[in-house]
């Protein structure tokens, strides 16, 4: 049986690589091969994008069309619920492979559809 390694897989394989390489937004550009992206999202995870964006949604954003945005945001935030980073950082939990892998299937859903 062969099982096929992912965008998802990947995405979420580089962001839980010891010592850590990547940050989550990172990680979502890597996978997508979007390697251009990697420098200018280093300073972008765990909640410190732009307007306190999860890392992972703002490197989703990039990687797709503007008008698309939106539908994505919605999504996104549907599915993370309460697992987002800003929300519960209080109680120090980074669930930020999670959005990883919310962010890397999004990504798939989206770029598979006409």
């Amino acid at each position: 049986m062969t099982t096929n390694f992912t965008e998802v897989d990947k995405a979420v394989s580089l962001f839980s690589a010891v010592p850590k390489k990547y940050n989550c937004a990172q990680s979502v550009a890597m996978a997508f091969g979007r390697d251009d992206l990697v420098a200018p999202l280093k300073t972008c995870g765990g909640g410190r994008a732009e307007g306190g964006l999860c890392g992972a949604l703002h490197a989703t954003l990039l990687l797709l069309p503007e008008n698309k945005w939106e539908t994505v945001k919605k999504q996104f935030h549907d599915r993370a619920g309460n697992t987002l980073c800003r929300i519960i950082r209080r109680e120090g939990n980074t669930p930020c492979v999670e959005c990883v892998r919310i962010a890397a299937n999004l990504v798939t859903e989206l770029q598979n559809q006409p």
